[in-house]
């Protein structure tokens, strides 16, 4: 982490989560809105259970980050990656879709 900031760096160990669902799965959710969180809520617990202190740390400062930072970082994920998942999650269309799950992941933490 750099300086209370999510960074690229601190993304990239996680980046099979991000690119679990295929692109096309992905931009239907975001369309949608989909509330993944609560939809997988049991996996998401499950998962928040086994964070390490550094996990944690990390994963509050993902939620206390503001949407368009985040979204800054999936943009240069995708530029340094070319993962279409990155590049639908940097797009202004999500923000609503990313703001809703943040909300919800945080109501679980």
């Amino acid at each position: 982490m750099n300086e209370g900031k999510i960074t690229y760096s601190d993304l990239k160990p996680y980046e099979s989560l991000f690119t679990i669902a295929p692109s096309f799965l992905l931009g239907t959710m975001v369309k949608r809105n989909t509330n993944l969180v609560k939809k997988f809520n049991n996996v998401v617990l499950s998962n928040l259970e086994g964070l390490s202190d550094d996990e944690r740390e990390k994963l509050d400062l993902i939620l206390t980050s503001d949407v368009k930072e985040l979204q800054a970082v999936m943009l240069e994920a995708y530029k340094k990656t070319n993962k279409k998942q990155f590049k639908i999650l940097a797009k202004p269309n999500a923000t609503d879709f990313i703001k809703m799950n943040l909300n919800e992941l945080k109501k679980l933490v």
